[in-house]
């Protein structure tokens, strides 16, 4: 009686050799292929590289590239993912990581896609191992959906670094932009050669004290005129008064229309303007008679915009008492 049974355990003991041998062959033939960029599969690849017992990870792409299928996330993926394969086994010639990489494309697994009624690409599946040390009871594949759009290759990473025993595995080398580096290296060249040989026509202009009081006050005046809260409320431009006829300003503060702010700004500008006439220009004026002329036509002009201010403050307020002659 004891004869079979030690013949059954000798027969086991030589299935797991023959097993563990059989999943370390397949490893070091994969590890080799690997070696350049990402093993290109099919649906016969793709089953023994997935295929129980594994005492390796694996990782695998399912794409579809091609531009008959209309995969954008695809093709704008893939570039990452042949980075990580690169980087990963750049970093790792050995396979000290017992970890692969793979990418299954649809025009070369349709029965695969089929087999896990994949509707949608790209998917990354993981496979962690099945014998060893870091082995799973159950060996099933962890699913990554893309649904959050096309990834970068270091968050990918990361993704699979979660899966695997902890520990130092190899990091992201992306290769250095020549094209880049050398347009930036031009560009920056052009703008100071620009700036060099432009520089005595522009800085005189760009220190000029009255042009930059111009920018400041159009855009102080276009502000606070209410430009922003018509963007940000989307105001209609005019609306009708209810009886036939066109309502230029809103009642209430809380509310305005697009034309009404252009007139507002105007009215703004206005007032400033002869402010800064009556201020710096009247006080230059040599001629006596047309200094007093430019004092009352000034002050007329801030005295009528000021009046249809008032005006249109009472619209918009209906409670104050004020006003000005003649609006």
């Amino acid at each position: 009686m004891k004869l079979p049974q030690i013949l059954i355990w000798a027969y086991s003991i030589c299935l797991c050799v023959a097993a563990k041998k059989g999943a370390s062959d397949r490893f070091e033939q994969y590890h080799t292929k690997s070696l350049a960029a990402p093993l290109k599969l099919d649906d016969s690849a793709y089953d023994q590289l997935t295929a129980s017992p594994r005492n390796y990870s694996t990782a695998v792409l399912l794409t579809a590239l091609e531009a008959r299928f209309g995969c954008q996330l695809c093709r704008e993926f893939q570039p990452e993912w042949e980075l990580i394969a690169r980087s990963w086994t750049k970093g790792d010639r050995h396979g000290q990581s017992r970890m692969l990489h793979g990418t299954l494309d649809f025009a070369d697994g349709k029965g695969t896609f089929q087999k896990l009624m994949l509707q949608t690409a790209p998917v990354l599946l993981f496979f962690p191992p099945t014998v060893g040390p870091h082995a799973q009871s159950d060996g099933q594949p962890i699913r990554y959906d893309f649904t959050m759009g096309p990834q970068s290759a270091e968050q990918i990473h990361e993704w699979i670094k979660r899966h695997l025993p902890s520990g130092s595995y190899p990091a992201i080398h992306r290769p250095l932009n020549y094209f880049r580096i050398v347009g930036g290296t031009t560009a920056a060249l052009g703008v100071v050669s620009f700036f060099s040989i432009a520089s005595p026509y522009i800085l005189p202009v760009i220190q000029n004290r009255n042009l930059w009081a111009a920018i400041s006050l159009i855009t102080i005046l276009l502000f606070t005129s209410g430009h922003m809260f018509n963007h940000i409320r989307k105001v209609p431009y005019v609306a009708g008064d209810g009886k036939g006829g066109i309502s230029y300003f809103a009642g209430g503060f809380s509310s305005q229309y697009g034309l009404e702010t252009q007139i507002v700004a105007a009215m703004y500008a206005t007032l400033s303007f002869a402010t800064i006439a009556l201020a710096m220009r009247v006080p230059r004026m040599t001629d006596p008679k047309k200094q007093q002329i430019a004092v009352f036509v000034w002050g007329g002009v801030i005295l009528g915009m000021y009046s249809f201010l008032l005006s249109v403050f009472r619209v918009k307020n209906g409670g104050y008492p004020f006003h000005l002659p003649p609006f």
